[in-house]
C-alpha cells in the first residue's frame, strides 16, 4: 500500500508550491476484480475498481482487496468481496441479485460493517483495563482492615 501526503509522490516538500498544489492524502491498495462466466463493462469495472478503494477510509492496514463477479445465469449475479489486512485479518462477504452494480452495492455495505466492527473491537481492546485489573483495584486489601 502507497500512501503519500505529497501531491507529487516525492518526499521533498520545499520543491513544491503548496498553495497551488492540491493537499490531500493519496492512498492506493491493489484491488483485483475477476469476472466468471461473462463479462463486466468498462463503467462497473471503474465503479467497482472505485468504491472498493473507499475500503481504506475505515480501515487503513487493508492490502489487497479482491472483487469477484460471477454471472451465474441471465438474471442472476453474485458478487464475493476478499479484504486482506496487515496481520494475517481475512474479510469475506458476498451477495446475490439481478444487476451487478447493485449486488456490489449491497456487498460492499456488508464489507463496511464488518471491517468497521473489527476496528471498533481493536480500539476498544486497547483502551479498557483487563477485568482482573478492574475487580482487584475494588478489592479493599484484607491487611489493611486486620491491622485496624
Amino acid at each position: 500500500m502507497v500512501c503519500d501526503r505529497h501531491p507529487t509522490g516525492s518526499n521533498d516538500h520545499s520543491t513544491v508550491n503548496w498553495q497551488d498544489a492540491e493537499i490531500e492524502e493519496y492512498c492506493s491498495v491493489q484491488v483485483a476484480i475477476t469476472s466468471r462466466h461473462g463479462e463486466l463493462h468498462q463503467d462497473d469495472h471503474e465503479y467497482i475498481a472505485q468504491k472498493s478503494e473507499k475500503l481504506l477510509t475505515f480501515f487503513e492496514r487493508v492490502t489487497a482487496i479482491g472483487v469477484t463477479v460471477d454471472f451465474e445465469s441471465k438474471d442472476r449475479v453474485k458478487v464475493e468481496i476478499l479484504v486482506d489486512a496487515e496481520h494475517k485479518h481475512n474479510f469475506v462477504a458476498s451477495d446475490a441479485g439481478a444487476s451487478a452494480r447493485a449486488t456490489f452495492d449491497v456487498t460492499l455495505h456488508k464489507m463496511e460493517q464488518q471491517v468497521r466492527k473489527y476496528k471498533e473491537k481493536l480500539q476498544d481492546h486497547r483502551r479498557t483495563p483487563p477485568m482482573n485489573e478492574v475487580v482487584q483495584s475494588e478489592e479493599p486489601d484484607v491487611d489493611e482492615e486486620s491491622a485496624d
